[in-house]
């Protein structure tokens, strides 16, 4: 199941997203609009539902929340982007970490 927001998601939210992965869950994040879309079997689908809600595709950044350990990570082949100076699966870039490790521990402090 994906869910796509602005708000942090709940628990009963969280339980739903879990469904895919059990202990992952996988987030597409618009770090300029504030905007959370989790849950999906790949970082394309949210990135999608994003697309198509207006966000701007250097605004997208993928990643993830280990559920068992808490640990988030950056990793996704959406964010393979040179034009973005992102030639990784990973976020290189320090700030646009610290800014999608701020909003996921935003969207998800239920369980972080």
């Amino acid at each position: 199941m994906i869910i796509t927001k602005s708000k942090p998601f709940t628990k009963d939210e969280i339980d739903k997203l879990k469904e895919q992965f059990d202990v992952y869950i996988k987030t597409v994040i618009d770090i300029k609009q504030r905007i959370c879309s989790a849950g999906a079997d790949r970082h394309f689908e949210s990135e999608k539902i994003l697309l198509d809600k207006g966000s701007k595709q250097s605004d997208l950044w993928g990643g993830g929340i280990d559920i068992e350990t808490k640990e988030i990570d950056y990793n996704s082949f959406i964010n393979i982007r040179p034009t973005d100076n992102n030639r990784d699966r990973y976020i290189q870039d320090t700030q646009v970490q610290k800014i999608f490790k701020e909003l996921t521990e935003y969207f998800f402090h239920e369980i972080l």
